[in-house]
């Protein structure tokens, strides 16, 4: 009897890289929620070289996204078909040049504010209190504390999905509230960033009242991401769930914070549908109070069931 011939599988498909490349890499172990189901090829480019390259040899019709730190993102239960890729510490590195911050879209966006004061440069403390990296902060043009990405964003360097790179000034990004004009088919790779001279002291003192609002009023200790859902315009989002009586509204182990009700946990044992049901009843008996329909902060990504996971022709 003849042995039975392999299927080929995604990655036997894709172009050979110098960063690691994997298939089914289990998505969970990177989610601040710690849930969500496997990506079906997970690649962590060398370098930017590495990256364009692989982009450009990659079939168009395979689907290709990015994640980073993964603070804000929610991956459903049953995976992400295609490519996932995640910038590493190649993609990580900041310097200073004069007042201008220059840093890779991997990089902490607490760590950027914390070169920024090291060079004694001021206007970026606000990035302390957003998790994450970089490169997703200005893609939803993140903010906190009263700034936003748009603020001190003078340039970003992007690759597009045929794996050519282009350099966009501030005003060609489209920013709004959490948004930006960014194609979604493209990957950040480095961020320039305007500072002003500032004293060392006080921007040290200002990170750490950042650190310390945040401790005390987000569930920061526990298994979340970040802001669930977006402030409606001139309302508060957290306001709305509490008024909608959601503080500490629970399906399984998915929880609303009582600590901040704009806060998904997961107690220990939530799926991501658990945490995506959760979202919606918050949403439900938000609008049955207010009559606002919140938009969703947190970016959901992948299948519910896994169905989707592509299947690659012999």
């Amino acid at each position: 009897m003849s042995a039975k011939r392999r299927v080929p599988s995604l990655l036997d498909c894709l172009p050979a890289v110098r960063g690691r490349i994997s298939a089914n890499e289990a998505m969970a172990r990177y989610t601040w929620f710690k849930v969500g189901g496997p990506a079906e090829v997970f690649f962590r480019p060398a370098d930017e070289q590495d990256l364009t390259a692989f982009l450009a040899a990659v079939p168009k019709d395979i689907p290709v996204s990015v994640i980073g730190n993964a603070s804000n993102l929610l991956v459903r239960d049953g995976g992400i078909a295609g490519i996932v890729i995640r910038l590493g510490s190649a993609f990580s590195k900041i310097r200073v040049d004069s007042q201008n911050v220059i840093a890779g879209a991997g990089a902490a966006d607490l760590n950027v504010a914390r070169h920024a004061r090291d060079a004694g440069l001021s206007g970026l403390e606000f990035l302390s209190g957003i998790p994450g990296t970089l490169g997703g902060a200005v893609v939803m043009n993140g903010g906190a504390y009263g700034s936003e990405l748009s603020d001190i964003c003078i340039s970003v360097r992007v690759v597009n999905r045929e794996g050519n790179c282009q350099d966009y000034d501030v005003g060609d990004l489209g920013f709004g509230y959490r948004h930006s004009g960014i194609d979604p088919t493209s990957i950040v790779t480095e961020v320039k960033l305007r500072g002003r001279v500032g004293d060392i002291t006080e921007i040290t003192e200002r990170l750490a009242e950042i650190q310390k609002q945040r401790e005390t009023s987000q569930p920061v200790r526990t298994l979340t991401g970040g802001s669930t859902f977006a402030n409606p315009p001139g309302q508060k989002a957290w306001k709305l769930i509490d008024q909608a009586g959601c503080r500490g509204l629970r399906r399984g182990d998915a929880m609303v914070s009582e600590l901040h009700c704009n806060f998904l946990v997961n107690l220990g044992r939530a799926t991501a549908g658990d945490l995506e049901g959760l979202g919606e009843d918050v949403r439900r008996r938000v609008y049955e109070t207010s009559g606002v329909r919140l938009n969703w902060e947190i970016r959901r990504v992948g299948s519910p069931t896994g169905s989707e996971i592509r299947e690659i022709d012999q």
